[in-house]
């Protein structure tokens, strides 16, 4: 199956390859990486170009002659199946329902989706692989085919240009400043948090809190409200789906505050029961934290349902956005969750850095949960006073050029249209379900009707870690091991599997190329 017959079965346009942009002069080479490509219009060796960065990735002045790797051919005698209707999903297999749209989505951060010169304004994956050089390297001799998105997301260059343009002429710390270059980062900074804001469908950006990622929003959560509204004989509903970030941090609240931290089970598909959460949920119930997607199922919730249920009883919400926002638009009113937490590195941005949204009364109820500089409106040795939300919750110099980062990563998917992308990464899944059942041995865990692109498997006779070397030596990455969600592989009485997750820069050529590796180590014995 081919790029071409999946945008076709979607509607949408047939593309060719797509020449690559010529590289920056004077950044190192890494062997088998091409160069970080050169801004259009910036002169070479002069100063990084002022921040914010142009996110337009139909750039009709590409020139030719840079073309990425060649794929090598699919060994014969491999058989991929292809679909006769251009991969279009099967029956019970859906994007998220009711989480494609909604008031305050994020196509309102930078219009329609560009198309190429000629082209109906629909989505193809090269649209995106242009922009991410890393995609254009070799691993091992082979075109890189980066299957390991639900570990981290690769960078379009929008991003990494964003970086390297603040650093090399923005770069100052913020708030406070008096100088031209301090009021540039802070203006930089607080547009990263009205982006944010925007992306998540948050009515303010007085809504978010930057923080390192995920896992530093939970606790915070965990560590500031949880604290001050748990207690003895208090239940934290958490389903067995869950990372373990969003696990650990509620047992050891728990542990101080002598609530209980209840497990909700799952059905054999990896759906989370919800006959047994509705009998779990009692008046003793003041937190459900709950995943909006699953790094090792895949299993979409219904959030929306399940939050308006626990509100029934009082309790709050805090939803793990970490594996769902770069599949799907969210809208956190729609969803009327409390809190919703993501990583930026999930979302082709930068590592180290993320965002928390609170409900504004949730918000300005929360203590401080460190103390320094950034929070503070005055301080003496008998008396201080705390800044507002969001800085209350800010202590020292935040990761300035990671939301500078977040800011350029989050134009560059908004530009293109979500439900087009969505849709085209739920016909791929579709496509790798498919592909993968002609694999001898092969077991895929979870199958919910409602889910993202993220495949976890077991191979008869093979270890996982094993699995993701043989891959590696074609140029696949594939992550191996528990994927910090113990509970969810005890569902299925494993300790580990192999798991390849896809992204929008995915295509079904390289989805055959991981059947046909697969099936190469399974005749290989």
């Amino acid at each position: 199956m081919t790029t071409a017959e999946v945008t076709r079965g979607l509607g949408g346009p047939v593309t060719g390859p797509v020449p690559q942009p010529p590289p920056v002069q004077g950044v190192p080479q890494v062997p088998g990486v091409p160069s970080v490509p050169q801004v259009p219009g910036v002169p070479q060796h002069a100063s990084p170009p002022p921040y914010p960065q142009s996110t337009d990735h139909a750039d009709p002045a590409v020139p030719t002659g840079t073309a990425a790797p060649t794929d090598p051919a699919v060994p014969t005698g491999t058989a991929v199946p292809t679909s006769s209707v251009g991969l279009t999903a099967p029956a019970g297999t859906a994007a998220p329902a009711g989480l494609t749209g909604g008031a305050g989505g994020a196509e309102s951060l930078t219009g329609p989706a560009p198309s190429l010169p000629g082209q109906p304004a629909a989505f193809s994956p090269e649209l995106a692989r242009r922009d991410v050089p890393i995609l254009h390297r070799l691993v091992n001799g082979h075109p890189l085919v980066w299957l390991d998105n639900g570990a981290t997301t690769q960078k379009p260059r929008q991003v990494i240009e964003a970086l390297a343009g603040f650093y090399g002429s923005a770069n100052s710390n913020i708030h406070r400043g008096a100088h031209t270059m301090a009021r540039e980062a802070t203006e930089a900074f607080e547009a990263g948090r009205a982006a944010v804001a925007r992306f998540l469908g948050a009515a303010s950006p007085d809504d978010i809190v930057f923080v390192r990622g995920t896992t530093e929003a939970i606790n915070l959560v965990a560590q500031s409200w949880g604290r001050a509204n748990l207690g003895p004989g208090d239940d934290i509903l958490v389903p067995v789906l869950e990372h373990h970030s969003n696990i650990v941090p509620w047992q050891m609240v728990a542990k101080e505050t002598r609530a209980r931290v209840v497990p909700v089970p799952l059905r054999p598909d990896g759906r989370i029961d919800l006959d047994a959460y509705a009998d779990l949920l009692s008046m003793r119930t003041q937190l459900v934290a709950l995943s909006h997607a699953s790094n090792v199922l895949g299993t979409v919730p219904p959030v929306r349902e399940m939050t308006a249920l626990a509100h029934r009883y009082g309790a709050k919400v805090l939803v793990d956005g970490a594996q769902a926002v770069a599949h799907f638009p969210v809208d956190v009113q729609d969803l009327d969750a409390d809190f919703y937490v993501f990583s930026g590195h999930k979302l082709f941005a930068p590592t180290g850095i993320g965002a928390l949204y609170a409900k504004p009364d949730v918000l300005r109820g929360m203590a401080p949960w460190q103390g320094g500089g950034n929070m503070i409106e005055s301080v003496d040795f008998t008396r201080t006073t705390y800044a507002p939300v969001p800085h209350l919750l800010e202590a020292g110099t935040g990761h300035i050029s990671g939301v500078v980062g977040l800011l350029a990563a989050l134009n560059w998917l908004t530009s293109f249209d979500r439900d087009a992308v969505t849709a085209y990464e739920t016909a791929l899944m579709a496509h790798a379900q498919q592909a993968l059942s002609t694999v001898p041995g092969l077991e895929l865990l979870g199958s919910a009707p409602e889910r993202i692109g993220v495949l976890t498997f077991t191979l008869a006779g093979q270890d996982p870690a094993g699995i993701a070397e043989w891959l590696d030596r074609d140029g696949i990455a594939v992550r191996a091991g528990h994927h910090c969600a113990q509970p969810a592989l005890a569902h299925y009485g494993l300790t580990s599997a192999a798991r390849a997750s896809l992204a929008l820069y995915n295509t079904p050529e390289e989805v055959d190329k991981l059947v046909a590796s697969l099936q190469q180590l399974q005749q290989a014995g």
